[in-house]
């Protein structure tokens, strides 16, 4: 709240008020989910946490500028269980077109508009956590993959900006971003 509002101070009393709070209606829990848990055992213990609410979740080491409130909307508009955002991943290498041994076109880090792969930005009913029997279960595994076997996962198209953050090159673009004017910013 202290990031969003105006503060007083009373110098003389030691006093401070919070005024024209503006911080958004969220609360935020930092619960320890052991360090050996994977990503959907993660989710699992939160359950007392999230009890009956639809919940959001992302793994943290990506960066975009999905608009939270429409990937929301889309979600409780097809009333399946789980949304996953959809992104195009970032071309990296030069692509290669071949005919036998013999490459037909090449093209330098094309991007593949066709190629969808999960962003990590995610709605979730409290239901998705039945398809996660443990610790030792991986989000990406099992519990996703069920879910779309089920019919009960949605993609979220993003075509805007998303980027990893998995290597050091990751890192220095995002930091020469961050520097020029990164488009995840909403303040300035």
């Amino acid at each position: 709240m202290l990031h969003n509002s105006d503060l007083q101070f009373d110098f003389k009393t030691g006093r401070q008020q919070i005024v024209n709070a503006t911080a958004p209606d969220w609360k935020v829990a930092v619960v320890d989910t052991g360090v050996d848990t994977l990503t959907g055992g993660r989710l699992r213990r939160l359950q007392s946490w999230i009890g009956n609410e639809t919940f959001m979740a992302t793994y943290g080491d990506g960066l975009a500028n999905v608009d939270m409130k429409a990937l929301v909307s889309f979600h409780r508009s097809h009333g399946k269980k789980a949304t996953v955002t959809a992104v195009t991943p970032p071309p990296r290498f030069g692509g290669l077109e071949l005919k036998g041994d013999s490459v037909t076109r090449f093209s330098e880090k094309p991007h593949n508009a066709d190629s969808w792969i999960n962003g990590g930005f995610f709605v979730f009913e409290p239901s998705v956590l039945d398809y996660i029997g443990g610790d030792a279960v991986s989000l990406e595994r099992e519990p996703l993959e069920k879910l779309a076997a089920d019919g009960e996962l949605m993609a979220f198209r993003h075509t805007q900006f998303w980027h990893p953050m998995d290597t050091l090159r990751d890192k220095h673009y995002l930091d020469t971003l961050w520097n020029t004017g990164a488009p995840w910013k909403v303040w300035q």
